[in-house]
């Protein structure tokens, strides 16, 4: 998560992005290469899509319940243990991305039109030790923040692959 807050128009800026730069950053990879680990053993690319995507299933999934009802309690998943029960990491890389860019429209499309009140609302999270109060605003800027340090690894790994 940012240091500071993020504003909401940064924050959508930032969701806005994310599929250009991960089209960027891949583009002229193979199918081969786009599944081709780091050399550290670290994820390939293939297999950071489906974490972003993991991501934005269980934090877009908060945002919705958030404008859906009135404080819900919600029960936090791991994003790295929900991708183990998707197939996510076994797509194409192009039919991933796809779906990807896909669900970032989606959000977008939910997140634009919101007013500053409707960032607000809030849930209680539980399942990760003491229950947190969440906001919309928190999910979206936790969403955009964490693509970004992946948008490094990717740069990392597709540097290595394409040596």
């Amino acid at each position: 998560m940012a240091k500071e807050p993020l504003t909401r128009a940064q924050v959508l800026i930032l969701l806005e992005e994310g599929p250009q730069r991960i089209a960027a950053l891949t583009n002229g990879l193979t199918p081969a290469q786009l599944r081709t680990s780091a050399a550290d053993g670290g994820w390939s690319a293939t297999e950071i899509l489906a974490h972003l995507r993991a991501c934005a299933d269980m934090w877009g999934a908060a945002i919705a319940a958030m404008l859906a009802e009135e404080h819900p309690t919600l029960r936090a998943v791991n994003p790295r243990k929900w991708v183990k029960s998707t197939d996510y990491a076994d797509q194409q890389f192009a039919a991933s991305f796809a779906a990807y860019a896909a669900q970032r429209d989606a959000l977008l499309a939910v997140l634009q039109p919101l007013p500053a009140e409707a960032w607000a609302r809030t849930a209680t999270v539980t399942g990760a030790g003491a229950p947190l109060v969440r906001t919309v605003h928190f999910y979206a800027q936790w969403l955009a923040s964490h693509e970004r340090t992946h948008f490094k690894h990717i740069a990392r790994v597709a540097k290595e692959v394409s040596a």
